[in-house]
């Protein structure tokens, strides 16, 4: 069973990470919510009280198929151990994933270049190094990014496609009516 790390902080979009971790746990993906607060409660952007499971200096990366990095907040660059981490992990190869305006995030620390991408719209500057593109989710080698709070469920069920296949991404989406949207 594949497992993963969303990496939680306070003024994070609660529909990213929520929605993300839902969709996945449909899909029988061990989600881990990492808090990068001193501890495990975090305050989303909408003031939403969220309790994560794990702080950030008791995981192993190694531990997980992905990280996965919600937006509403550039306060993730903040967290230096946090940085070092995401540049390291996905340096070496790691999946990563990022909406919103996390994919700025993950260009700060260089692992956009030579990629494409996509982000909330007006962040497009901050993608260093990326080929900038409007599709709502994409894919590129080991990283994957999205546009934003409406594009999560695409977002997930994307990310569960790369962990889990086709066939899972396709019965949580039936099951959550998605197909019923696009009528």
């Amino acid at each position: 069973m594949p497992k993963v790390a969303v990496f939680i902080i306070n003024g994070f979009e609660e529909i990213e990470g929520t929605t993300t971790i839902d969709i996945l746990r449909r899909g029988n993906v061990t989600v881990d919510i990492v808090s990068l607060e001193p501890d495990l409660q975090v305050t989303g952007a909408q003031k939403m009280q969220i309790i994560a499971n794990k702080l950030l200096k008791d995981i192993d990366p190694k531990d997980y198929d992905m990280l996965i990095v919600p937006g509403g907040t550039t306060a993730y660059l903040g967290n230096k151990s946090f940085m070092d981490l995401l540049a390291a992990e996905g340096k070496a190869g790691k999946k990563l994933a990022a909406i919103c305006v996390a994919p700025t995030v993950l260009a700060s620390v260089g692992l956009l270049k030579g990629k494409k991408a996509t982000s909330y719209p007006g962040t497009e500057d901050k993608l260093e190094g990326a080929t900038f593109v409007t599709d709502l989710v994409v894919t590129d080698g080991n990283i994957t990014t999205s546009r934003g709070p409406a594009t999560t469920p695409l977002f997930a069920l994307e990310i569960l496609r790369i962990l889990c296949g086709q066939e899972v991404s396709d019965g949580v989406k039936k099951g959550i009516l998605l197909p019923l949207l696009a009528a």
